[in-house]
Formats: C-alpha cells, sequence, structure tokens
C-alpha cells in the first residue's frame, strides 16, 4: 500500500510538482521559439527550463519518498517531458511539408 505524504512534505511536494508543470509549460514554449526563429537565446533557455524541471523532480521524488518503480517511472516521464516538444515540432513540420505544394495550396 502507497503511503501517503506526510504532513511536513506536503508543501514541498505541492510546489515542487506545480514548478514541474510550469518549468516544463516553460521548455516546450522556448524550445518552440527556437524552432520558429532559430534564435539561440530560446535554446537556452529551454535548456534552463528542462534543468529546472530535472531539479524540481528531483526534490519531488525525495519529499514523497518515491522507491522501487516510481522511480524509474518518474524519470522516464523526465525523459518524455524532453522529447515531446521535439517529436511534436518534426510531426507539425513533417505534416505541413506533405500537405502543401510550394504555392502553399493542397496537393490534389
Amino acid at each position: 500500500m502507497i503511503e501517503p505524504v506526510a504532513l511536513e512534505d506536503f508543501f514541498v511536494t505541492f510546489f515542487s510538482s506545480a514548478l514541474i508543470i510550469l518549468t516544463g509549460a516553460g521548455y516546450a514554449a522556448c524550445w518552440a521559439g527556437y524552432q520558429l526563429t532559430v534564435r539561440r537565446v530560446f535554446l537556452g533557455w529551454a535548456v534552463v527550463c528542462y534543468l529546472g524541471l530535472l531539479a524540481a523532480l528531483w526534490v519531488l521524488t525525495r519529499a514523497a519518498h518515491f522507491q522501487g518503480h516510481w522511480q524509474w517511472l518518474t524519470w522516464i516521464l523526465a525523459t518524455g517531458y524532453l522529447l515531446a516538444p521535439i517529436l511534436i515540432g518534426r510531426l507539425t513540420a513533417g505534416t505541413h511539408t506533405s500537405t502543401k505544394n510550394n504555392r502553399g495550396e493542397p496537393h490534389d
């Protein structure tokens, strides 16, 4: 059975979870900005956001006392956070190039 988070760890768990969401969104937004503008500043901020996400994730695993397969699942999800914006960007670019010709009109 999973034990609940201790009361003294509740706020740390809550804020680290919120930070994971915010840094994940920041990473995705900065990565998209880099892909759209090819400005290195966006790439730098994307790396900073992802490192912040990893730090918040580490704090969450310690505060919630994750053990065993829960730790592995957490780091697998962190890998998903890393790869999702990259793969979605490639999928979007591939979809748009295959459905339009050079003049921007749909293929027959």
